[in-house]
């Protein structure tokens, strides 16, 4: 037992990739027939099955992540044993385990929901939902820049198949789109990455973190311009105002399964901009600039989102007006800066991924009901399961408005309690205020036209609506209702221990504005203390490779310090290069020892 203990510690955090990842390559091997022969398939218990499984050894991983989390411990993994920042680490801390949480306390129901049907109307869905998991645990576990970029790729293309789950031509237009813009926005990426490396030397966030203040002139611009153009990338992804027009279309003709899952992907976005532009490009002129531009766009975001949704025509588009509207309202929190404003935030930020799931879900079941009306705002018989539909309906509304006692209200509470030493207080609050009164509106015109002018079903069997209405559903899609009020209740629960969830957050924003904290975890020093890391970027310094020769490497003495012993002495290090670090350490001693020449010409 104190074997699997030591194991277990010692590769924590990469299990919370490496579970999902697996499974989908195991899924994948399984194979899958076409959709139309799902249902007969002799394997699809056993895709369930092992989806299931997987996904609730994740969350149970998540959970024992963010109970190691909560005590302030930063736990860091070496890829292949190289320290940062040459080598790529991992990082679970209290805003990551936060975020495994939310990720694998979402997705287990979904997925639970939509194995019943919903997986047999297209090929891989189990698997793509697995690599889209990959995806969302890797990027907010990574350390790296470059790695970031990485898992947003793998959850983006898992994305891009799961938007055509169930196929047909509204989602195959809407998906060029999706497809389009992410393309644009990793194009982007890629450029940005460019400028921060060529600059600060760096990807890694804490050496970033570390570096950045010390850049001057042209180097210092050319970072801080590599990270306006990485916030653009993650607004794309957020769904922010003015990069954030194509997410209600875009929802609205996903299946209700990936809809309901697709409400964890905003949030990758608003996780990015605090984890990169909030604290690794944390210099002066970086947050001066990015405190000018996120008040503006997060008022506005929040604003448009209730507006578009009084204007919507479908409920799905409505949700995703409604998702909008909890970006701005989460932006507006982050603009700030302040450790109260953002444990605000992260607490809102998990109420309206959930209760923007179980809306969807909800959609789901009303549109199931309304036969050829579907979920379009337009008089309709009145449903067969009309009351608890309603009641279901009547919560939501109440909860994702931001009425009391509910935990949108709260996240609402915590944001206007940080506002308190703002210039901009009055502003924001109005804006607030207005947001939720203007929600409380749209939801009630929903409501009215759904429900409460809903009129009497045809009673005349001579009628061809008669005959129309009765082959309607007696009850909910199968696990649909058992879904909502899976979530729901998680949700109640967010508001009954909103005390202990808000000093976790708290610590959460606390930590990861503690930059001097993440440098002394993730990066080593040498015998006098002194960092160790290469800066500024230098073009002539070539990495050596095994197979391309040798140069002369003036840092060989400090490899010591960045890998285990026994990777010291395996076969990856070259004879030349423990000459070079033996001579080194010798010249400390005695300077005028002569200088090592390269075995092999470059």
């Amino acid at each position: 037992m104190n074997d699997f203990i030591q194991f277990w510690t010692e590769h924590t955090p990469i299990f919370s990739i490496l579970i999902p990842a697996i499974t989908a390559f195991i899924l994948v091997l399984l194979g899958n027939p076409g959709s139309g022969s799902l249902a007969q398939d002799w394997r699809q218990p056993w895709r369930r099955g092992i989806s299931y499984t997987s996904g609730l050894l994740g969350l149970f991983t998540a959970v024992n992540y963010l109970i190691f989390a909560s005590s302030g411990q930063i736990s860091v993994y070496n890829l292949s044993e190289w320290a940062a920042p040459f080598g790529i680490v991992l990082v679970l801390d209290q805003l990551s385990a936060l975020m495994l949480v939310l990720t694998y306390g979402l997705a287990v129901p979904v997925m639970w929901f939509a194995s019943k049907e919903w997986d047999e109307r297209g090929r891989y869905f189990h698997a793509m939902c697995h690599f889209l998991l990959m995806g969302l645990t890797g990027a907010f576990l990574t350390g790296d820049l470059f790695n970031l970029f990485v898992f947003f790729e793998i959850l983006l293309m898992a994305s891009y198949v799961l938007l055509l789950h169930g196929q047909g031509k509204a989602r195959f237009q809407l998906g060029i789109h999706y497809v389009t813009i992410n393309l644009l926005a990793s194009a982007l990426f890629l450029i940005g990455l460019g400028m921060i490396y060529g600059s600060v030397g760096s990807l890694n966030m804490a050496d970033v973190a570390r570096l950045m203040p010390l850049l001057e002139g042209d180097q210092h611009r050319i970072a801080v311009a590599g990270g306006l153009l990485l916030f653009t990338v993650f607004g794309i992804k957020a769904a922010m105002l003015p990069v954030g027009f194509w997410l209600p279309k875009t929802y609205a003709v996903a299946t209700t399964p990936v809809a309901a899952l697709f409400t964890i992907m905003t949030k990758v976005g608003i996780y990015a901009i605090l984890r990169v532009n909030g604290t690794v490009f944390d210099d002066a002129i970086s947050r001066e600039i990015l405190q000018y531009i996120l008040l503006p766009i997060g008022l506005i975001t929040s604003v448009y989102g209730v507006i578009g949704a009084m204007g919507a025509e479908r409920l799905r588009r409505f949700i995703g007006f409604m998702i909008l509207s909890s970006v701005g309202t989460i932006l507006i929190a982050i603009s700030l800066f302040n450790t109260l404003a953002w444990a605000a935030a992260l607490y809102y930020l998990v109420h309206s991924t959930i209760i923007a799931a179980a809306f969807y879900i909800l959609s789901g079941w009303i549109t199931s009901q309304r036969g050829e009306f579907k979920d379009h705002f337009k008089i309709a018989p009145q449903m067969k399961q009309h009351k608890v539909v309603a009641l279901t309906y009547f919560t939501i509304a109440l909860m994702m408005a931001g009425l009391p006692p509910f935990s949108g209200f709260l996240g609402k509470v915590f944001i206007l309690q940080a506002t308190a030493h703002s210039p901009y207080q009055l502003l924001m609050i109005v804006t607030i205020l207005m947001v939720s009164l203007l929600s409380i509106i749209a939801f009630t015109r929903v409501g009215f036209v759904i429900f409460w002018r809903a009129t009497k079903p045809e009673d005349n069997p001579d009628e061809a609506t008669y005959a129309a209405y009765q082959a309607l559903p007696e009850q909910a899609p199968k696990r649909n209702d058992k879904t909502i009020y899976l979530l729901l209740l998680g949700l109640m629960a967010y508001m009954v221990f909103a005390g202990p969830i808000q000093k976790y957050t708290y610590q959460t924003a606390e930590q990861i504005q503690n930059n001097a904290l993440y440098e002394q975890t993730l990066l080593k020093t040498d015998e006098h203390g002194q960092t160790i890391s290469v800066q500024p970027f230098d073009s002539e310094n070539l990495p050596e490779t095994k197979y391309g020769g040798e140069r002369v490497d003036p840092n060989a003495h400090l490899i010591p310090y960045l890998i285990s012993e026994e990777t010291l002495e395996g076969e990856h290090i070259s004879e030349y290069k423990k000459r070079q670090m033996q001579q080194q350490q010798q010249a400390k001693v005695n300077p005028d020892a002569e200088s090592l020449q390269p075995m092999v010409e470059p």
